[in-house]
């Protein structure tokens, strides 16, 4: 087999079925070779798009995206969304064709060292030669899974790719989570750990996104049960354990009115348990939430070095394993007495009713609250949703209720615009049969209009929700509260409903809350992709998070 058939059918054998990128004559090879191993090619628009739909399509099925780029160019355009998977811990195989090392020191078009551009963004990157080929492949799928999840690199030479290789190709190992949990045995660390769980009034869970990779759902939901501890999730988070529980208080990270309500509970817990909670998808507020007498336990899969918070108690291990073995060690009876004072179901009413639209407003009144509470109603339960970064996604995140783990996506950890249509059109991809509803920003759309094209050629019937107020709205609000001039958030509006009719969907205005409605229970039934453009004017957001 030729090199790049060699890799393909790693690739093929780890589950991975699909593969986007955009081609050049460098990985032409490589994407034949993809082919013959039964794996799609998807052409996008963009390098940026491809990641997020290589992303989009993990999150439904669970094999390692795989996103393709020739070199030069394609290379630097997916700097972005590779830089996201290792700050949102996304397994992304980022194959990139180059030239051979003889031709590298003479041909300089287009080149430039690849592997020095990305090793501040991945967890590795390897360049595949002759004889370890199916190692390299190997390698970098280890990696890519481990521990924390994150994006790995592989350079496929030209010459590699097109010629045979005399190399013997094994049967891939199995490439999944390190399951190892931390070794509870005679550990003094854990031992002490569970006995402040266990006298605990008010202990308090937070999970993160390392716990919805781990598929710690079902043991973090016996665990807050058993032992009767009310959770707080990211926003990645979201659905680890059904927001209709009353245990779960609710999402948190980018909010000041969520912090208002819920940092004074963290304020008053006496044992906090950190699930796989990583706060690189926190904001400032998220700094130093308590003080260093208080008892804080983290599990996580990684040793965490952020210095963003204090921890007494480190148990270093994958969170399914090292929390069954403290669920199992705990004594259930005390459950009973924990948290009687009703200071946590309080602050779960408060947070909810905070963001949701007040009965006594103006039944004209037609703002992003009522966008969302309205889609969060018709949808079935059974729904995906993605979040463009931008004000949007604060409120939306408030809002939405997630029945179950990785129901609502988006960009946490690097909070990059241009990732919510790609992450629709990659888990629809992954999962036909699911209701799939990006909500976006106008800007947002704007910068990935060409992709609309994409879903035309797909056949992709995904619902997309535009919020138009003709404004970067989070930049102009962050503007006007320094007092600062009114520069370059403002710009003129686009007309969505004829850009998207010209590329292949439908498009409709929506000024009202009756029209949202209407169209949305049309749009189920569609079998093309819908835009609802919803105008809810400037400075909509003004106060509401």
């Amino acid at each position: 087999m030729t090199g790049a058939e060699i890799l393909a059918q790693k690739l093929a054998a780890a589950g991975c079925k699909r593969a986007f990128g955009i081609p050049g004559g460098e990985v032409l090879a490589l994407i034949d070779a993809l082919d013959k191993a039964d794996m799609k090619f998807i052409l996008t628009k963009h390098e940026n798009a491809a990641g997020f739909m290589a992303e989009g399509g993990w999150h439904a099925d669970g094999a390692p995206g795989v996103l393709i780029a020739t070199l030069g160019p394609g290379v630097a355009n997916a700097v972005n969304v590779v830089a996201n998977a290792m700050q949102d811990h996304v397994p992304l195989l980022f194959l990139t064709g180059c030239v051979d090392w003889a031709k590298a020191e003479r041909y300089t078009h287009q080149v430039f060292d690849h592997r020095a551009l990305l090793s501040p963004i991945v967890k590795a990157s390897f360049r595949a030669e002759h004889g370890s080929i199916g190692l390299v492949a190997e390698k970098a799928l280890a990696i890519a899974c481990e521990d924390q999840p994150g994006p790995v690199h592989i350079d496929l030479p030209i010459e590699v790719a097109e010629h045979p290789s005399k190399e013997t190709v094994r049967p891939l190992l199995n490439p999944v989570l390190n399951s190892a949990a931390f070794s509870a045995s005679q550990n003094s660390v854990f031992n002490h750990a569970i006995l402040e769980l266990q006298n605990a009034k008010k202990p308090i869970a937070i999970a993160g996104l390392d716990a919805v990779n781990g598929n710690a759902s079902g043991i973090i939901n016996i665990f807050c049960h058993e032992h009767n501890i009310p959770l707080i999730t990211t926003y990645k988070a979201k659905g680890i354990i059904d927001e209709e529980d009353p245990l779960v208080i609710g999402g948190v990270g980018l909010s000041p009115k969520a912090d208002q309500i819920v940092l004074p509970l963290l304020e008053n817990s006496d044992c906090i348990v950190l699930l796989g909670y990583d706060p690189i998808e926190m904001r400032a507020g998220w700094c130093h939430p308590w003080t260093e007498e208080k008892t804080v336990i983290e599990i996580s899969p990684v040793l965490r070095t952020h210095g963003m918070h204090w921890v007494s108690h480190r148990l270093h291990g994958q969170i399914v394993p090292t929390l069954t073995q403290v669920h199992e060690t705990l004594n259930k009876q005390a459950s009973s007495t924990k948290w009687q004072d009703g200071e946590a179901q309080t602050a779960r009413d408060d947070l909810r009713s905070s963001f949701m639209p007040r009965a006594s407003e103006d039944p004209e009144s037609f703002g992003p609250e009522f966008v969302f509470s309205i889609l969060n109603k018709i949808l079935p339960k059974q729904k995906i949703a993605t979040a463009d970064s931008g004000a949007h996604r604060i409120l939306l995140s408030q809002i939405w209720t997630c029945h179950e783990p990785r129901s609502l996506l988006q960009s946490t950890a690097l909070c990059t615009m241009g990732c919510a249509v790609p992450l629709a059109m990659g888990y629809k991809l992954a999962k036909p049969s699911h209701h799939v509803v990006a909500f976006v920003g106008d800007a947002g759309l704007e910068m990935v209009l060409g992709e609309l094209a994409t879903l035309r050629d797909l056949k992709l019937p995904i619902l997309i929700v535009v919020l138009v107020d003709e404004s970067l709205a989070l930049i102009e609000l962050k503007q006007r509260a320094a007092k600062l001039s009114n520069l370059g958030v403002d710009f003129y509006g686009s007309d969505f409903p004829a850009i998207t009719k010209a590329l292949g969907g439908y498009g409709c205005w929506i000024d009202t809350k009756e029209e949202l409605e209407q169209e949305t229970k049309q749009a189920l039934s569609r079998d093309t992709f819908t835009v609802l453009a919803c105008r809810i004017g400037q400075h909509a957001y003004d106060g509401k998070f």
